[in-house]
C-alpha cells in the first residue's frame, strides 16, 4: 500500500531530526572544520545520498541549526517581555533550562553552537554573525529590564541589572561547556543555586 503524503512528511521530518541531532553532536565535540558530511551521515545512521537530498552542503546544515537556535533566543525575548511576575517568569525559565540540561543534549549543543557561530565570524557564519549579536544584545536587554522590574517589586536582589543579566547567561553558557567536558561526571546545579544571587526566597 503506497504511503500517504502525511507519512512521507513524517519520514522526512524524522530524517531531518536525526541529521540535526548528529550534526550538533559532531559540531560541538569535533568542531565545524573537523566534521565532514560522511561523519554526519554515519552518526545519523543514514546514507550520505539521503543526507544530500536534505542538505546540499555542510554550511547549509550549519546555518539551519543556527537559525533554529536564534528562533529559540527570540522566543526567550518574547517570554521575558510578557506582563507576568518577573519572579515567576525567571523561575519558570530556569526550571526549563534545568530540565533540558539534565534530560538531554539539545540545549547544551545549541548554546555551544551559537558560541561557535560567533567565534567563527565570517568563516562559517557570515549569514548569521550580525543577527546573533543583535539577538543576544536584545536578550540581555530584555532580561535586564525584567530584573529591574523585579527589583522594583522587591522580588529580586538589588544590583546593576545589566551586570546581573550578563552573569546569569554566562553561568548557563559555562554550564553547557562543563557538561560537554565532564560528560557523565557533570552535576547540574539546582534552580535554587542558579538564581541564588537573583531571586529572593525562591519557591
Amino acid at each position: 500500500m503506497p504511503r500517504s503524503k502525511e507519512q512521507f512528511e513524517e519520514m522526512r521530518n524524522a530524517t531531518r531530526e536525526k541529521i540535526h541531532s548528529a550534526a550538533m553532536q559532531l559540531f560541538v565535540h569535533q568542531g565545524f572544520g573537523s566534521t565532514n558530511v560522511q561523519d554526519i551521515a554515519d552518526t545519523a545512521g543514514i546514507s550520505i545520498g539521503l543526507l544530500y537530498r536534505h542538505y546540499k552542503t555542510k554550511d547549509q546544515l550549519f546555518n539551519e541549526l543556527v537559525d533554529y537556535a536564534v528562533e529559540g533566543l527570540n522566543r526567550n525575548i518574547t517570554f521575558f517581555e510578557t506582563d507576568q511576575s518577573p519572579k515567576k517568569l525567571m523561575a519558570q525559565f530556569v526550571d526549563e533550562v534545568y530540565t533540558d540540561m539534565i534530560n538531554g543534549e539539545e540545549l547544551t549543543h545549541l548554546l555551544i553552537l551559537i558560541n561557535q557561530s560567533l567565534l567563527a565570524g565570517s568563516a562559517t557564519a557570515s549569514k548569521h554573525y550580525e543577527e546573533i549579536l543583535q539577538v543576544n544584545a536584545r536578550l540581555l536587554d530584555s532580561t535586564a529590564q525584567l530584573i529591574r522590574k523585579g527589583q522594583q517589586l522587591g522580588e529580586f536582589y538589588s544590583g546593576d541589572a545589566q551586570e546581573m543579566a550578563v552573569l546569569f547567561y554566562a553561568s548557563i553558557q559555562g554550564l553547557a561547556q562543563m557538561k560537554v567536558l565532564l560528560k557523565s561526571n557533570f552535576t547540574m546545579p539546582s534552580p535554587a543555586i542558579l538564581t541564588a544571587f537573583l531571586l529572593k526566597e525562591r519557591k
